[in-house]
């Protein structure tokens, strides 16, 4: 038995040419739980956005990308590179769309021997339209390529200690300067995910609190994760209470997403003196803390790990 960890993130186009853009919009929208309709409908909506938003994406990729890429690849890279001096087996990465593929990172494993695999979704929170096709499609891959391949999945970390440790630090340079209010700008995603993911049926959105209530709902609720990393985050970072919120950013199609929306929140907070609002989004993913990988690979396999400390924000 060999064990070995495999890494996966959202993808990126494999470059910013409008070509290669609308081949990467057509993977991702085309997943059913991205755009969770029945197929013929998926297809019409996905082929009506592909008229023009390749090319409106594409100006929008030219002005992140890097010599060495896409920033979501590099830095996904980046994090593969500081895990893999870490610990003493093969670390893979690959995106849920376009490349490095699953399916190449699956085949590199199963070519060094691996047959158990710690999958770590790079997703601190759970959401259908992110870890979750994550951990199914490697789920496919795997019995497809390598059947006798073992997957334990990590679970999202959006309350890990080291992951709010690293997101505090990450701001520190902001927390010196004066501000107004700190709005916590996570993505959006429709209600109706939430509600497809509550494993009680009846929990989710049923009543304005119910993030604030204890429930098993929890454990696959992206908006009630949101909101704990986000409270503490506040706790270790020492915000004054009355002066941070939350928000969701991004929304497609005219169903409802999760609210308050950002865009809605900024001229409100604006309204309300808040003329220089410190605005973080822990969503955006080249971002995302590094130290979450580490720590994840170190606590479901005790002893792999060759450290346990410093992983850089």
């Amino acid at each position: 038995m060999r064990k070995g960890v495999l890494l996966v993130n959202l993808g990126s186009p494999d470059s910013p040419s409008v070509p290669d853009v609308r081949r990467y919009l057509n993977e991702f929208l085309m997943d059913g739980r991205v755009i969770d309709v029945p197929w013929l409908l998926r297809r019409f909506v996905v082929g009506m956005i592909l008229i023009n938003r390749p090319k409106e994406s594409a100006h929008a990729y030219e002005k992140v990308w890097t010599k060495e890429g896409s920033p979501l690849v590099v830095t996904s890279r980046h994090v593969q590179e500081l895990l893999q001096k870490r610990v003493s087996v093969p670390v893979e990465l690959a995106m849920r769309y376009q490349n490095p593929s699953i399916e190449s990172a699956v085949k590199k494993l199963a070519d060094q021997g691996v047959t158990n695999v710690l999958l770590i979704p790079l997703f601190p929170h759970y959401a259908m339209s992110s870890y979750e096709t994550a951990v199914v499609r490697v789920e496919e891959v795997v019995a497809q390529l390598a059947p006798q391949m073992k997957v334990v999945v990590q679970a999202p970390y959006y309350q890990d200690a080291d992951y709010i440790a690293a997101l505090v630090a990450s701001a520190a340079e902001y927390f010196k300067k004066d501000y107004d209010h700190l709005l916590f700008s996570f993505h959006g995603i429709p209600e109706r995910h939430i509600k497809k993911s509550d494993t009680t049926g009846c929990h989710c959105l049923a009543t304005p609190n119910c993030c604030e209530t204890p429930s098993p709902a929890h454990a696959q609720c992206y908006r009630a994760q949101c909101y704990k990393t986000a409270a503490l985050f506040i706790e270790k970072a020492g915000v004054p209470a009355g002066k941070w919120s939350v928000s969701f950013q991004s929304r497609l199609g005219k169903d409802p997403w999760l609210k308050p929306y950002t865009d809605y929140e900024l001229p409100r907070l604006a309204r309300s003196g808040c003329w220089s609002s410190a605005r973080r989004s822990f969503r955006t993913a080249w971002r995302q803390s590094k130290k979450s990988a580490s720590a994840a690979a170190k606590n479901s396999w005790p002893g792999m790990a060759k450290s346990s400390r410093e992983f850089p924000a």
